[in-house]
């Protein structure tokens, strides 16, 4: 009976001679580390089966090497995920730095490792906590979803928060990125090329402020301004850009509820029939002030009379639609603004239409100054002005 063997590996030997060349051996060191691991042994056969299957895996893993950043540690998913991510600003410093450490650790050039070392490591990744392999797992799967969903925009790691500057400051375009003399010529351009005209610009007194006001929600906040956030969500400029351009919608939506978003560039009080100059129209009448009238018919502190109804035949005339509407004065901007916009076929706005939307104005303002009102009370009674000396 040969008393050469070898208790790691549970085998026999006939001669020392070959019992020396078992310990060094691939199969012996791997045995060797299982042992450490407090794992049982292979035999040969499987160690075989075990080298051939992680020969196939490196094979599969030489293929996908193209789709694998090094320096980043980062697996993609897609060519153009790649493509776009070693363009990337993190990428190139995230290489010199990968670089600079292989020139320090590495003395010369590296020979290709063996066989065994491929399988010690497999020994040695056992021997970690399952946990941290699945959390990391995770977090390789998240970053590689991550890369692929942002290729078409680029590296998120390229993105930096930049100071907004308003396209209409700088006298160019809010739907493109055209560059014009001043704010007449930026307005006579969109009013050609991308059809936009400004509503009710009769009575607009503040052209400069509304267009400032429109390039802010089209180039930092990435709303159309005909959707206006009832449609999809766009986030970049370019995208709102395009879908306004596709779409016809480089047009503001000037009706219903809108109307109360821009009531700060309006005035529609000339437009009113008992308009005076000077007059403010939201001010509250006297209640003190006795109205003069008899019987039959009522006039008011504007001078209108109000008839009985019994005299509706009598009162009720037809008043010419052309009757002309008193404008109010404007600068010389805006009479230049419309000068450009009659010169393209644009009328000014109908009476009944000017008087509707004067009366919507009108109540959105009377409510929105009741709320404010009512907010203004809830506060002051929530407000403690005097704490107590002593609590008890």
């Amino acid at each position: 009976m040969s008393s050469f063997t070898c208790l790691n590996c549970g085998v026999r030997f006939a001669t020392a001679e070959m019992q020396r060349e078992h310990y060094k051996t691939h199969w012996h060191r791997y045995n060797l580390k299982r042992k450490l691991a407090e794992l049982p042994p292979v035999t040969i056969e499987e160690f075989e089966k075990r080298l051939i299957q992680q020969k196939t895996e490196d094979a599969a893993a030489q293929e996908d090497q193209s789709l694998y950043c090094k320096a980043c540690r980062k697996v993609f998913k897609t060519k153009n995920a790649h493509d776009n991510h070693l363009d990337s600003r993190k990428h190139k410093d995230n290489l010199q730095q990968y670089l600079a450490q292989s020139n320090g650790t590495n003395g010369g050039p590296s020979g290709s490792a063996p066989e065994g070392s491929r399988m010690d490591a497999e020994v040695e990744v056992s021997v970690k906590s399952t946990r941290a392999a699945a959390r990391a797992a995770a977090a390789a799967e998240a970053e590689a979803a991550g890369d692929e969903e942002m290729a078409e925009d680029g590296d998120s790691d390229e993105w930096e928060d930049v100071e907004f500057e308003n396209p209409i400051e700088r006298n160019d375009c809010i739907f493109c990125a055209h560059h014009s003399e001043d704010l007449l010529e930026n307005i006579k351009h969109m009013s050609i090329v991308h059809s936009f005209f400004i509503p009710d610009a009769e009575f607009c007194v503040d052209v400069e402020g509304l267009l400032t006001y429109l390039a802010e929600k089209v180039c930092r906040d990435y709303i159309c301004l005909w959707c206006n956030e009832r449609g999809r969500t766009f986030y970049s400029m370019e995208a709102v850009r395009n879908h306004m351009t596709e779409k016809g919608h480089c047009k503001m939506l000037h009706e219903g509820g809108a109307l109360a978003e821009y009531v700060d560039f309006y005035d529609y009080s000339s437009s009113y029939p008992d308009h005076e100059e000077g007059m403010d129209v939201d001010a509250e009448l006297d209640p003190s002030n006795a109205l003069d009238g008899d019987e039959f018919q009522l006039v008011l502190p504007s001078g209108n009379v109000i008839g009985h109804r019994s005299l509706l035949r009598y009162y009720k005339q037809r008043i010419n639609p052309n009757r002309a509407v008193v404008v109010k004065k404007s600068t010389q901007k805006l009479h230049k603004v419309l000068a450009q916009y009659r010169s393209l076929g644009w009328t000014s706005t109908q009476q009944e239409a000017a008087a509707r939307n004067a009366r919507d104005m009108h109540v959105m303002k009377r409510q929105q100054a009741k709320l404010m009102q009512q907010v203004g009370v809830k506060a002051n009674k929530l407000q403690h002005h005097y704490r107590p000396q002593v609590n008890f």
